[in-house]
């Protein structure tokens, strides 16, 4: 990771305008991505971590989506701003995104040749031979044996894990400054997932790309994330470095989040920590702290308006009533448990 922020991510609000109300998914999130780093994006199912990148690179379905406010600044230039032209020289060249279900994600009436060599066509301009040439290059770097045979198989020819080395080769094939990785191993056995995570990170590293992986395994963030940001309900909570988020965590919901994790220095016959309740329905939601009906630390002032930014050392920071004692009062909600 080097000191040259190539993505900023300025206030960024995208809302979906449903019958039964506004659904705020993503509501007002800053974060910096510098070159060569990677960047976890954890939380539940529902806490806007997808929406986020796909607000990122402008793939906001509309309707019922739309990116309200805010800036996508790459190298300094607004991506929500760039045209539809702008936008596909961006796309799978410099920002490239690998899915959640490869098989979804991958066309079944395609063969691999064909999708490759298309992304590799159009953005680097080379012949029908040389394009195949770079993406047989690209399938052995991805750990596929018989490249050569085998860029020419339907996806269903391959198996899980295969596909997925398969949606990482075409992501890298144009050397992009930026991969955004969805869930990349959650379809996949715990054995193929480290498998996956570990040519992921010697490849990134290899070839200086920056990686925003959406996770909400803190497995996963913790083996190769830099930077950490925790969201909930459409927000980032905490932000840090990874041994911020683990070794100094701040927020009640990391803290809940790791606490839930089974450890193996622990006693077997320990019950393991949930958090309690459910995330919240983010229709019309109410201007206070989200998180106050599921923490065990809550206070009055947690339900009358969201709190602001603490900011701690070398970027560390949430968003936390406990960390401005002036305005918060000594009011508990609930009794903490112990």
């Amino acid at each position: 990771m080097t000191d040259e922020i190539i993505l900023q991510v300025k206030d960024l609000r995208t809302y979906f305008y449903l019958d039964a109300g506004v659904v705020k998914a993503v509501d007002g999130i800053s974060f910096d991505l510098h070159k060569g780093e990677t960047l976890g994006i954890v939380g539940e199912s529902g806490s806007g971590k997808s929406v986020t990148n796909l607000s990122i690179i402008n793939l906001i379905q509309t309707p019922p989506g739309r990116i309200t406010g805010g800036q996508v600044l790459f190298h300094g230039e607004d991506i929500l701003k760039m045209n539809s032209n702008r936008l596909r020289e961006i796309r799978g060249n410099r920002i490239a995104m690998i899915f959640q279900d490869p098989m979804s994600s991958l066309n079944p009436y395609l063969k691999i040749s064909t999708q490759m060599m298309e992304a590799i066509q159009l953005h680097q301009g080379l012949n029908k031979k040389d394009a195949k040439a770079k993406a047989v290059e690209m399938l052995k770097l991805a750990g596929i044996p018989g490249a050569e045979k085998r860029v020419d198989y339907y996806p269903h020819q391959f198996s899980g894990g295969m596909r997925q080395r398969v949606m990482i080769a075409m992501g890298l094939s144009c050397n992009p400054d930026i991969l955004i990785a969805d869930e990349p191993t959650s379809a996949l056995d715990v054995t193929i997932q480290a498998q996956i995570l570990e040519l992921m990170q010697d490849l990134t590293r290899r070839l200086g790309t920056a990686v925003i992986m959406i996770t909400h395994s803190l497995g996963v963030v913790a083996g190769i994330c830099d930077t950490i940001n925790v969201m909930y309900a459409g927000r980032i909570v905490e932000r840090g470095t990874t041994d911020d988020i683990f070794y100094d965590t701040k927020h009640p919901y990391t803290q809940g989040l790791i606490k839930s994790v089974p450890r193996l220095d622990r006693d077997t016959g320990e019950r393991l920590f949930s958090i309690e309740g459910q995330p919240p329905n983010v229709i019309d939601l109410p201007d206070c702290c989200p998180f106050y009906p599921r923490c065990h630390r809550a206070m009055e002032i947690c339900r009358q308006k969201y709190p602001p930014v603490a900011q701690f050392i070398n970027g560390h920071c949430t968003s936390c009533w406990l960390y401005s004692p002036k305005d918060a009062g000594t009011f508990n909600l609930k009794d903490e448990k112990k």
